[in-house]
């Protein structure tokens, strides 16, 4: 068998295209969380802690120009290389999030699996029941 063959059949299995919906709706949510982090989440916390940017928490770990505005964008414009912690922080809280909401949804899902009843077996087919008969017979 070819390699392009078998590529064919591995791409065509189900679980592939599962995986692959998946990535690509996965990668649509988190750009949703990330939304609902940078722009819903931090500035309430902000404003509660005392109206904080956490985008702005950094430490420059070099020299900066004179000159140069102390905020993480005009830092990282002018090559100084910062640690920049309240993006991290950020990024934390998104993924605690995400986490969060994935539980819950994978706990539904269990709930749901679980509350379903069980499948009734189909009734056998009476030619089956009349052959068992017929065998059971025989074997007296």
């Amino acid at each position: 068998m070819s390699f392009l063959n078998e590529f064919k059949e591995f791409a065509a299995k189900g679980n592939v295209i599962d995986l692959a919906v998946g990535v690509i709706i996965g990668g649509a949510f988190g750009k949703i969380v990330d939304g609902l982090v940078n722009d819903i989440i931090m500035p309430v916390v902000g404003a509660v802690i005392g109206k904080i940017d956490f985008s702005n928490f950094f430490i420059p770990l070099g020299v900066v120009p004179s000159g140069t505005e102390m905020t993480l964008a005009a830092l990282k414009k002018a090559n100084v290389p910062v640690l920049a912690y309240g993006s991290f922080i950020t990024i934390v809280i998104n993924f605690l999030i995400l986490a969060l909401i994935i539980f819950v949804m994978v706990r539904q899902i269990n709930k749901l699996k679980r509350s379903q009843p069980a499948p009734v077996p189909a009734a056998t087919p009476e030619d089956i029941v009349l052959l068992r008969e017929i065998r059971d017979a025989l074997k007296r």
